[in-house]
Parts: structure tokens; sequence; C-alpha cells
């Protein structure tokens, strides 16, 4: 999940939503779920923003990618506010077996 500043205009806010997906594509992640919760009011003001558009993106793919995404994240100035989230029902992507070398 992440917010993005309230006073982008739509096709500000379609092309940040493109490049985190674009992104995610990138590093292999799968199965990416992308949905527009809408601009709503924040529990408290952020960077003097009492508002802020909801993204929640849903997708499957090792943890290394988070660090990768979280940090595209905080370098933008678009992203007032993001949050990652495990999801524990979901099975967990096997890793690769690895070779041993005699």
């Amino acid at each position: 999940m992440y917010i993005l500043r309230p006073d982008l205009g739509e096709e500000q806010v379609d092309q940040a939503i493109g490049k985190y997906r674009d992104l995610l594509q990138e590093l292999g992640g799968e199965q990416i779920e992308i949905q527009h919760r809408g601009k709503r009011r924040l529990a408290y003001p952020i960077d003097r923003y009492r508002e802020g558009i909801y993204i929640q993106m849903n997708y499957n793919g090792p943890g290394t990618h988070v660090a990768k995404i979280e940090r595209a994240m905080r370098l933008s100035q678009d992203v007032i506010r993001y949050l990652t989230i495990r999801d524990e029902s979901s099975p967990a992507p096997t890793p690769e077996p690895a070779e041993v070398e005699a």
C-alpha cells in the first residue's frame, strides 16, 4: 500500500502506478494486482497534506523485491507514505534447490 500526494493529476497518478508496476515486473514479480482506492482523508497530516490517493498492490515474489520497491518510493516526491505487509495466508515461493558441487 502506498499513498500519493493529493494534488497529483490523473495522468501523474497513472504514471506513478505504471512506474511501480513496471519495476515489479522487471524484478520478476508475479500476479501483480493493483487497486486504486481513490482519494481519502488521512488519519493525521503528513507533510502538510490532509488527504492522499491510496493505491494497493498485491503481488507474489521473493522478499528481495521489497527493499528495491521501497527505495524507489522513498526517493519519489509523489509518494508521501508506504507500507509493505507480507501475507502469511499465501504460500511462500519455493526457493530453487541449490546445486552441490562434489
